[in-house]
């Protein structure tokens, strides 16, 4: 059996995937409050949208938990609406690009309910959309966004990555007052660890320190992150230490945090999933950037995702996303180091990772769909 490629140790004696994380989510909101309301297109589905709607019929019933027809921008009304009038609406897209026939409602009513009525409304919506990687996405079916959304104002912007994470930080967004973008990585809902049983939240505005060390603050995001773990094990085998961060909501962006480290290290890298121009690692630089007032040791570096769409074509994938090996190489350039303790490092690097298919997370990965 191929090595996990995901690198992460499970700890903790209660061990859940993102997807069983997100379900158990939905049941403990759906069973504390009688407000909140499921919208999506496949809860009868025999996937139950990635497993994370199974079986929560018998908790919402039949007037609580809803299937839509395809009609994105009339099933976000329909939410809004309802979230108008007291209701706490969770909406599920399966893809990511599935909310841009939407976006009229998302952008124009939901985002701007509480400033166009000078506070008397709320849109308390929680949507949550899934970015598709690997075989049979293609262009329209694995893109991110998430910049397109943090830059309207009103919407919140959520990344979550681990299972106990994003159980508390689904949980706190339908809580909150404000229209909620959750964006799930398909691949991150393999990824499994300890998750506390019953009702609890996690904070939603920021981020998660993942590493400690002195050399290059790196702040990722979505499935970066786990790249990034994977990078930081393999430059400790050379004594480089990072300070990592998951950057788990990107709007509110919170960079304080990053603002010491950086102070610390002189150096800051920033991993996302989208893409390089315009994207969520610019607007970190900048923020931190501007407020850092100590000299940096390096140039800050930004490793995203060409600007170009995701081809369709498996032989394309190699090198196209970012990933550990291109995390080590920028860090140990950043730092400075031989070009014998950089080749060490990708060794390390190749052997922790085991051997897998082209775009593959993990052995246990059964997509796209």
């Amino acid at each position: 059996m191929p090595k996990n490629k995901s690198n992460i140790k499970p700890e903790g004696d209660r061990i859940l995937s993102t997807s069983q994380a997100i379900n158990e989510a939905l049941a403990e909101v759906g069973a504390r409050n009688k407000d909140v309301l499921l919208f999506a297109e496949g809860i009868d589905d025999p996937s139950a949208v990635y497993g994370t709607t199974k079986d929560l019929r018998k908790i919402y019933g039949d007037a609580r938990i809803i299937e839509m027809p395809v009609a994105e921008n009339g099933l976000c009304g329909v939410a809004i609406g309802a979230s108008i009038c007291g209701k706490r609406p969770v909406i599920s897209f399966h893809r990511v690009e599935f909310a841009l026939l939407a976006m009229e409602q998302i952008v124009n009513n939901a985002a701007k309910m509480h400033y166009a009525s000078n506070g008397q409304h709320k849109s308390p919506i929680v949507i949550r959309l899934v970015i598709g990687r690997g075989w049979g996405q293609g262009p329209q079916h694995s893109q991110s966004l998430e910049t397109l959304f943090a830059s309207i104002p009103g919407l919140k912007v959520l990344m979550p990555v681990f299972p106990g994470d994003t159980k508390g930080m689904l949980i706190a967004a339908v809580e909150d007052n404000n229209p909620t973008i959750i964006i799930e990585h398909r691949w991150c809902h393999y990824v499994k660890g300890h998750v506390d049983e019953g009702y609890y939240t996690c904070d939603i505005s920021s981020p998660k320190q993942i590493r400690k060390g002195n050399d290059v603050t790196i702040a990722s995001t979505s499935y970066s992150t786990l790249e990034a773990i994977k990078a930081c094990d393999a430059l400790n085998s050379i004594d480089i230490h990072a300070d990592l961060f998951d950057m788990r909501s990107v709007s509110p962006l919170n960079v304080q945090g990053l603002i010491s480290s950086v102070e610390k290290t002189g150096r800051i890298m920033t991993v996302d999933i989208g893409h390089k121009t315009y994207g969520i690692g610019a607007e970190i630089i900048a923020s931190v950037l501007e407020s850092t007032k100590q000299p940096m040791n390096s140039n800050p570096v930004r490793i995203a995702l060409p600007d170009h769409p995701v081809p369709s074509s498996r032989g394309y994938i190699p090198g196209l996303y970012p990933d550990a090996n291109k995390i080590v190489k920028r860090a140990c350039e950043m730092v400075g180091v031989e070009d014998d303790k950089i080749n060490y490092s990708l060794e390390y690097l190749k052997k922790s990772q085991g051997d897998l298919p082209v775009d593959v997370p993990d052995p246990s990965f059964h997509g796209p769909f």
